[in-house]
């Protein structure tokens, strides 16, 4: 019987820096704190996973440089209990970092990346014999180099990993990054149709089904929302579509089922940072997929991981064991539902 999660894509590692506000170009803003902590879609999952207290293995796959940074991203991995046998090592780049900016006041965030050794993660590092996990979580698409490239079938190299985790049972999960650019038709929607469960943004799902989340004046419509979702299941993803916004996620299923879940009232004193919310809420929602809840109770650990990840400005320190977490949704409250328009 399978069990576990195996998490693979970016391993990075995140310089942060509170800044009280972010400048227009030429200008100074003053660094109020800084830290260093884990960074990209894997990194932060595997360790709210893990600060969750999942109760199933955790293993990681992925590249690190042979360098301080990659001695210390297996060092932490390792210290949480996580299985680092597919975490390899190489001499072709150094581990990537991000330098991410966060202003304290809104804790809105600005990143700057150096894709490091991410760049040359592929096929051939995801020993998938070797595992016995339930579900193999993969981010971030368009952020992996090797894997993002379109072979001459049409096919991406993420989406043949996928396909093979599938065939040997595996359940998949995918996150995407909030890339600016015309690659999500190319490089997206060929991995669709292996992907079980499908974590995106509004600005994501966007992109994908080619249809506004969002009016003119930016504001969010979650009607809009409910039709990007089911554009993208009808492209071929299998279980899930989960598509999260700063009021709240909605869920829709292969067979028509259709949740919505309020993010957590957080107060504004209690926030010091957004990094690494996305992949908390992610982290959450798959704890509960692994142990078989229903949607409606893993979606409430996802946003209530999220809610504890904000305490603290770095991307994972601020997450509770999850009935630690589920006990800020209690005291907190949820967000009212938007209208469907």
């Amino acid at each position: 019987m399978r069990q576990g999660i195996l998490i693979g894509g970016n391993w990075i590692v995140d310089h942060v820096k509170v800044v009280d506000v972010y400048p227009d170009q030429d200008k100074l803003a003053n660094i109020l704190s800084e830290s260093s902590c884990n960074g990209g879609s894997a990194y932060n999952v595997t360790k709210a996973l893990a600060k969750l207290k999942a109760d199933f293995p955790i293993s990681g796959v992925g590249l690190v440089g042979e360098d301080e940074g990659g001695d210390k991203v297996i060092i932490d991995l390792k210290n949480h209990g996580v299985n680092t046998d597919q975490v390899q090592k190489t001499d072709k780049a150094s581990t990537s970092y991000t330098d991410v900016m966060s202003v304290r006041k809104t804790g809105r965030r600005t990143f700057f990346h150096q894709r490091g050794a991410n760049a040359f993660l592929d096929i051939e590092h995801f020993d998938l014999s070797k595992s016995d996990a339930k579900l193999m979580h993969l981010g971030y698409l368009l952020l992996l180099d090797k894997l993002d490239i379109i072979e001459p079938d049409g096919m991406t190299r993420a989406a043949k990993l996928l396909k093979a985790a599938r065939e040997q049972g595996i359940q998949t999960s995918v996150d995407i990054v909030s890339e600016r650019s015309d690659r999500f038709h190319d490089v997206v929607i060929p991995a669709l149709p292996y992907i079980d469960y499908l974590f995106v943004n509004e600005f994501e799902a966007a992109m994908i089904a080619q249809y506004a989340t969002v009016d003119w004046r930016g504001r969010l419509h979650v009607g809009d929302c409910y039709h990007a979702a089911r554009k993208i299941l009808s492209l071929g993803v299998n279980k899930w579509v989960i598509l999260h916004f700063p009021e709240g996620v909605i869920a829709i299923s292969k067979d028509g089922q259709e949740v919505y879940q309020p993010s957590v009232i957080v107060p504004e004193d209690k926030i010091a940072g957004c990094s690494g919310a996305g992949d908390a809420f992610a982290g959450g929602t798959l704890l509960g997929i692994h142990n078989g809840w229903d949607m409606e109770r893993s979606l409430q650990l996802g946003v209530c991981a999220a809610a504890a990840s904000l305490s603290e400005p770095t991307s994972s320190e601020g997450i509770l064991p999850a009935e630690d977490c589920l006990k800020l949704g209690e005291a907190y409250g949820f967000k009212k539902k938007l209208k469907v328009k």
